[in-house]
């Protein structure tokens, strides 16, 4: 049943209804299909750019279109989406366009080499990267803003850590399927004169139907709340509605999103290192391989998608606890806890030899990004003004670009450094995160 959020959802009462499971499930349901598609992304980038003819000290430069793309992307998208009312919703419209978008350029970004006759294939895969990622992000900054502007103050951990699940429940799926179409008999080798292997292209495919099915899912099991009926929720004054331009809103940026912003630098510029060279140090490492058209590089390209599996897994399951946790221990300690837990395990990833022993590392891995998931959005929600929580969250979202955009810049000096061992570079990741950990601690100020 679509959620009752109408005219007749509340009666002169100014506090949002309480949502039932099913209703906070469905505002979320769609980041399942994003985040397939996403750590299909995460997983499988330097691995198609590699196999297409990418420099692996250049990797980094490559993944730099995610961070660019949501430093400019999001913040527009949530300043439109404030202002949108349509009969579709305020974020649904935006969902859906990117989604869209999103899933075409999944389709186009492994067969890349299929287009040489209107680009070398190298910069086609890059171009589709980008077209990738800036349609992932007008889809996703939206759906943290429903969040917020559905879910009553006293639900707002169940919600984000409902959405956390959902996020860990598709990245999953999106890192185990080229493993699974290889185990069901699928090529995980390039066939002669090809580049990319059939497995990475057919996985694509299926994250691509995935993304757009469940965002619909949302679309028409969400109904978002009308502009008065949002007003009288959030106590706005629709009268003497002050009009704020941009620059007036970077003046009065909350004091606990620059609280944040600290530790978020931290952990998501080990997150970057992990996803960009994590394929390569384990080849290395552990394969003994750096040859990206190899057996033994695409088996531990695989692997790769396994273990990043296994860490949204452990994702997953911790998420089922971070509610208690937080309400109990207060949500900056369970943050600090969780910060300190992922830098261990990307630690630890220096010293395994053994590909089975990487799934200890990534019990660390996943209760890191469980938090960094949810917990960031909870303790920021509720410092956020109502009519403007979509174009802060889209501002927030900086936080998250700009530790990208610096780890893209600098992760192939730190490998040149680190004498071309990237598994080094993954234990850079980790003291980075448990940077993160202890500014978590010291920094955010709950209120």
């Amino acid at each position: 049943m679509a959620m009752n959020t109408g005219a007749g959802a509340a009666t002169g009462n100014s506090k949002k209804p309480v949502l039932n499971f099913w209703q906070i499930w469905n505002i979320s349901f769609g980041f399942l299909g994003v985040q397939i598609g996403y750590s299909l992304q995460n997983a499988n980038t330097s691995r198609i750019l590699s196999a297409i003819g990418a420099d692996p000290h250049h990797l980094g430069f490559f993944w730099l279109a995610a961070p660019l793309a949501g430093f400019i992307v999001q913040p527009i998208v949530g300043m439109s989406s404030d202002k949108t009312w349509t009969r579709f919703g305020r974020r649904i419209p935006f969902i859906l366009g990117g989604c869209v978008v999103s899933a075409l350029a999944m389709l186009f970004m492994p067969n890349s080499e299929h287009f040489a006759a209107l680009l070398p294939p190298l910069f086609f895969g890059a171009a589709m990267l980008l077209l990738m990622d800036t349609s992932f992000n007008v889809t996703m900054q939206p759906f943290r803003a429903l969040v917020s502007d559905m879910v009553p103050e006293k639900q707002r951990n169940q919600g984000y850590a409902i959405q956390s699940f959902l996020i860990n429940a598709g990245a999953v799926v999106g890192s185990l399927l080229p493993f699974v179409l290889t185990s069901i008999g699928v090529a995980n080798e390039p066939a002669e004169g090809e580049k990319v292997a059939p497995t990475v292209i057919w996985s694509f495919y299926f994250g691509g139907a995935a993304l757009l099915l469940s965002v619909l899912w949302t679309s028409f099991r969400t109904k978002e709340y009308p502009p008065e009926e949002y007003a009288r929720y959030n106590n706005i004054n629709t009268e003497q509605k002050v009009k704020m331009n941009f620059f007036d809103l970077l003046m009065n940026i909350p004091k606990t999103m620059l609280q944040l912003a600290v530790t978020q630098f931290f952990s998501w510029f080990a997150l970057f290192l992990m996803w960009v060279y994590t394929t390569q140090g384990i080849a290395e490492h552990i394969w003994g391989t750096a040859d990206a058209k190899t057996k033994e590089f695409n088996e531990a390209g695989n692997w790769t998608g396994v273990i990043f599996a296994a860490y949204s897994v452990f994702a997953a399951l911790y998420s089922l606890v971070l509610t208690p946790m937080a309400n109990k221990f207060g949500r900056k300690n369970t943050y600090m806890f969780s910060l300190l837990c992922g830098g261990v395990g990307l630690l630890s990833m220096m010293f395994i030899q053994d590909k089975n022993l990487l799934f200890l590392s990534m019990i660390g891995v996943g209760i890191a990004w469980a938090a960094i998931l949810a917990l960031p959005y909870a303790i920021l929600a509720s410092s956020l003004p109502a009519e403007q929580t979509g174009v802060y969250m889209g501002i927030f979202n900086v936080t998250i670009t700009l530790p990208q955009i610096a780890a893209g810049l600098l992760g192939g000096l730190a490998l040149q450094l680190m004498g071309g061992h990237a598994i080094h570079v993954i234990g850079l990741a980790g003291a980075s995160m448990a940077l993160g950990g202890i500014s978590a601690y010291f920094v955010i100020k709950e209120s």
